[in-house]
Parts: structure tokens; sequence; C-alpha cells
């Protein structure tokens, strides 16, 4: 059945790209472009087997362009090793709603300021209550970079592959199997980054920085092995620690020297991790006030510099990561270059500039909220206003609402990546990364990785609660 998929979809496209055994040859980039919003209709909202040949068409042809998925490793040791001057902060982004819109309008940004250092992501949390599995997600950027001409390598990351504290607690088997699946499911897809966060194991009741750090250093050398064991011939997937869970205390840089004398020691020989994300004051999402404005967060940069330079200096990494950062205020953004960030992680900003935008119906916002009120009350606090009610849960409407925001007329998904695109473009100039696609080139090497023919319907992972897990 997906052999005859397939054989539809390529035969659309004649004259355009052609089958040649298990790779796709392109004659047209141009009407290839154009023909990338069909194709991405079908790898999302098609039928599995037309999901399926949709995606292996998206991914075959952008490689056969140049636009291939990368891991960032090289890039990042690099920057440690002082190869890579460290004046920029590389910006991760989750992309929650309106994916290959938002992808977009990221390239349109990109393009305009020669951004090779960027990197997508998506939480195992977030591709719960997205709706949106890894094959799904990369489908829905490598079409939006085939769409905007961009060209070079492209980073997609797992972000957040947490344990879930309780879960590991309780059956710590069934919750270590649980995120090896996902990361085969992801570096089949193309994620070639992966944070690992077995931050929620520390234990900082324990007396000792080693003992409150060795079951996060064990499972995270354990899970980087497992990834070393699968990653694709070629590539070194960029693995990422956590020493801190974001929201909890700030990191120290004695915490990193506990982890990684701890995490070295287990994964022995192997290639270990390229960066260490660390909790500097944020939290994700923001703190909401009862009229559904954040708070102000007050960020430690210092944390970050002094952290990130040890990570560096004696071990090699890219440096400090930044996580839950894109809800700060606007004059903030430039300090995370100050102190020689490695990568930030920008997500819940977007997802409300989309919610918000006035190009929404009302009427759809009204039907969401009523969602949320009917699907989401268990999750209501007893001082909660509406309005904080609403902020805080309305990201588990995504999934359930995917296809009506999908299904906006033109005009109004053209108003939201317009808008979508100036902030990437004001992101881009105050992490200072223009200008990075020379080095990113320099770096980073993509060997040509062709995938077998679809041989059935888009695969479907069971559904788990996500509950708890960061994003």
């Amino acid at each position: 059945m997906a052999g005859n998929k397939l054989e539809r979809l390529v035969g659309s496209l004649t004259g355009i790209i052609a089958l040649k055994g298990d790779r796709i040859a392109v004659h047209d980039q141009k009407r290839l472009s154009e023909k990338m919003d069909g194709l991405i209709h079908e790898a999302v909202f098609g039928d599995p087997e037309s999901q399926a040949a949709a995606r292996w068409i998206i991914r075959s042809a952008a490689q056969a362009v140049g636009v291939r998925p990368a891991s960032i490793h090289d890039f990042y040791m690099a920057v440690g090793r002082g190869d890579i001057a460290a004046t920029f902060t590389v910006p991760a982004i989750n992309l929650r709603m309106l994916a290959y819109d938002s992808a977009q309008a990221v390239f349109r940004a990109a393009r305009k300021l020669d951004v090779g250092a960027l990197i997508f992501e998506i939480a195992r949390s977030e591709i719960g209550y997205t709706d949106q599995r890894p094959a799904e997600y990369s489908a829905a950027v490598l079409a939006a970079a085939v769409r905007e001409g961009f060209r070079g390598p492209l980073f997609i990351q797992g972000d957040h592959f947490q344990t879930s504290g309780k879960k590991y607690a309780a059956a710590p088997e069934a919750e270590i199997k649980a995120i090896r699946d996902l990361i085969l499911e992801a570096v089949a897809a193309g994620f070639y980054n992966i944070d690992i966060d077995t931050s929620t194991l520390v234990d900082i009741s324990k007396p000792g920085l080693d003992e409150q750090q060795k079951l996060n250093y064990e499972v995270c050398a354990d899970f980087t092995k497992f990834i070393r064991e699968h990653e694709p011939k070629g590539v070194t997937i960029s693995v990422g620690g956590e020493i801190g869970e974001v929201g909890q205390k700030n990191s120290t840089p004695e915490e990193l020297d506990a982890f990684m004398k701890g995490y070295n020691a287990r994964r022995g020989k192997l290639t270990g991790i390229s960066k260490i994300s660390i909790q500097t004051g944020t939290s994700h999402g923001g703190v909401v006030l009862p009229d559904g404005t954040l708070a102000k967060v007050a960020i430690d940069f210092n944390v970050l510099r002094l952290v990130g330079e040890k990570a560096r200096t004696a071990y090699g990494m890219g440096g400090a990561v930044q996580h839950g950062a894109s809800t700060l205020p606007e004059q903030a953004f430039h300090k995370f270059v100050e102190a020689r960030t490695c990568e930030v992680h920008l997500a819940t900003a977007f997802q409300n500039i989309i919610m918000e935008h006035e190009a929404v119906p009302e009427d759809l916002r009204q039907e969401l909220v009523e969602w949320l009120k009917a699907n989401a009350a268990d999750e209501r606090k007893p001082k909660d206003t509406d309005a904080q009610f609403v902020y805080k849960t309305r990201k588990k409407a995504i999934g359930p609402f995917k296809k009506r925001f999908w299904s906006l007329p033109p005009e109004a998904r053209l108003a939201i990546g317009t808008s979508l695109e100036k902030v990437f473009t004001f992101l881009f100039e105050q992490l200072n990364v223009g200008g990075t696609t020379a080095a990113v080139k320099t770096f980073v090497k993509t060997p040509e990785i062709h995938l077998p023919l679809p041989a059935g319907g888009a695969k479907t992972a069971k559904g788990e609660s996500v509950d708890g897990l960061a994003d």
C-alpha cells in the first residue's frame, strides 16, 4: 500500500523529481519548493501510508538539494577548543504550533542575517501534548527549509529527553525503556542532537556533591552509551547533559565538577557530552501573575559565565546552556552573549504570539478556552484566576487544535509568520549569530544518509503521560 502512495506522490511531482531506486533526483528546485505546502499537509494530516511516503520524499529531496540533518557536536567542541570564538549564543527554538509556518519564519530571518548556528527542537513533554512525533516534526522543518531556500546543515534536537523522577522511582527499567525508545524514534527521524535530562534524579538531601549527582551522571552516561551504539555511520550525535533541574536551586561550578568526574569515569572511552544545561533562576513558561502577565525573572548571568567557562576550559565542551528563556524581557538577551552562553532555549513566547495574534479568530480562541475548562480542570489550583489557569494550561490544547490552526486562511498564517519573523530576527541579532554559516560549514560534516523506501504507514508511538516533565 505504501508503495502505491509513494508512486502517487512521486507521480504528482513529474518533471520536478524522479525516483531512482531508493533515492530522489531533483530536476527543478524552484518548483519543488512550491510543492512543499502540499507535501507537508500529506505528511501531517494524510492517512498513515501517505504520511510515510510524504515524509520520505521531503527528507530525501531535502538531502538532494543540500539540506541535511546534522549534529552540532563538532561545532561546539571547536568552540571549547577556542577554534571558534564564543562571541554568540546559539538559539534552540521549540516550535509547538504551526511548525511548518513557524519554521519558514525562522529560515527567512536566518537567511537575511546569514545564520547557520541555530537549532530546532522539541521536548519529550511537547511531543506528547502537541501531537508531533519526531518524524512529523523533522518533516515540517525540512520542508520549510526547502520552501525558503535554506541550504546547509540543519540541527534538529530532542530537547529535555527527561526522566520522570516519580516514574523512575516506581519503575526505573520501564522509564529507561521509554526514553530509549524515544531516542531510537528521534534518531531515525534525523534528530542528531539529543539533550538528556536526568537532573530530576539529583538528590540534594544527600551530604556530598558526588552523592547528590551520582544517579544523574550514571544514568546520563548510560544513555550516552546507548546513543553512541545507535547513531548513524559518520555522525557523532551531540549529547547534552544537565546538572540542575530548571526551576530549582542555581547550579555551581563545583556541581559541574562532581557530575563530570563521575560521568567521564562511567562513559569510558566513548565520546561524551558537548554542552551542559544548568539552572540560573528561570522557570519554563515563566511565573504567571493573577492578571495573566508574567513576573520578572532575576536570572543569574554570573552563574552562566562561571559554569560555562569551567565547561570549556576543564572539559572542552561548548559551554553552558540556558533553558526557559523566551519570556525574558527583550533587554536581557544580549547578556547571554556577554556571559558566553553556549545555547539558549526558546519556546513559550512563540506559542504566545500565535495564540494571541489578532489574525486568530476570537471564536477559535474561545472554543480553545472552553476545551480547557472541560479537559484540564483538574490542573487548576484553588487560587488560580481564570487568566492564570488559561495561560498555564493552554499548551495542552495545541494537539487537539492542531488541524484548526493549520487550517487558518493563508492570509492569517502569513500575518502570524510575519510577526514571528520579526521576533526571530530580533533574537538572532541579540544573540549575535549572524554570519555563522561559514563556521558551521567548516566544522560540521553531513554525510549522505539514504533511508529505505517506506514499507508501510507512518508509525504512531503509544501515548504516555507527560505531566510533570519539563518543556
